[in-house]
């Protein structure tokens, strides 16, 4: 076991599977304390129960402010600070540009991008006050940054918004010490993008057939896995990255260059 994060002490959102689990057990794995949160609690039980190092799990709907709130307080009551948080909860369906409703609208950006902010900022207010500075790693993805194989646009809006305000919170909170990027996955295989290619399976729009060909186009030759996410988390968590912040890093085998 590695220990570049010993007695360190995480927040990981959507950590219950897919990408979140992987980075709950990654930053574990590197010696951090883990508050394992996600919408359904038995995932995070299981999670918590896998992880070598401290870990207490927690049923969390970031859509909701009370519920960040209670994340914040759970996790000073149990590890009396906040070493790192990384905000990788988010929803999506797939749904061509004329598709969507404004319920997907609102509920997309209700938990991607508004409560990506909201615990953000109450994480900030709780590693300002113990003065011993914090890292705060939003997931993100490519495409915030314009992918044309995006789900649905609201999604891509709900990213590009968590690549924006990364890149204003990382100036504004670089002075307490406060060090925040955002990691941008590519297609990365997850219980999520299975169910978008069901959904894609089943759907008409026109766009189908150039993003059932997209694996074809990544330079590596293949998806990414939430490993592959999870490592990147890890290093910007960790010394390696003590003056890197207000970026917006890609992990998609080069589907885009910007």
């Amino acid at each position: 076991m590695e220990t570049q994060l010993k007695d360190k002490v995480a927040i990981v959102t959507g950590a219950g599977q897919g990408i979140g689990k992987a980075i709950a057990i990654d930053l574990a794995l590197n010696g951090a304390n883990i508050l394992v949160a996600d919408i359904d609690f038995s995932l995070a039980k299981d999670v918590a129960s896998s992880i070598n190092t401290e870990a207490i799990p927690l049923k969390i709907d970031i859509a909701n402010l009370d519920d960040i709130e209670k994340m914040m307080d759970s996790c000073m009551d149990t590890f009396k600070k906040i070493d790192i948080l990384v905000n990788n909860a988010g929803i999506t369906r797939f749904a061509d540009v004329m598709e969507v409703t404004v319920e997907d609208w609102d509920s997309i950006h209700a938990v991607n991008a508004r409560g990506t902010f909201f615990s953000m900022q109450f994480a900030a207010k709780q590693m300002i006050a113990t003065r011993d500075g914090g890292i705060i790693i939003n997931i993100a993805s490519i495409a915030g940054k314009g992918y044309s194989g995006s789900s649905n646009a609201a999604y891509a809006a709900s990213k590009g918004a968590i690549i924006a305000m990364t890149a204003i919170a990382a100036q504004q909170l670089g002075s307490y010490g406060i060090r925040v990027n955002s990691v941008c996955p590519g297609l990365t295989r997850t219980p999520l993008l299975d169910k978008i290619e069901r959904q894609i399976t089943d759907s008409t729009a026109p766009t189908i057939k150039k993003i059932q060909m997209r694996h074809h186009v990544i330079p590596t030759g293949r998806e990414s896995t939430p490993e592959d996410i999870a490592s990147m988390v890890t290093f910007l968590a960790g010394p390696g990255a003590s003056n890197i912040t207000g970026q917006a890093i890609n992990v998609d085998g080069g589907l885009i260059n910007h």
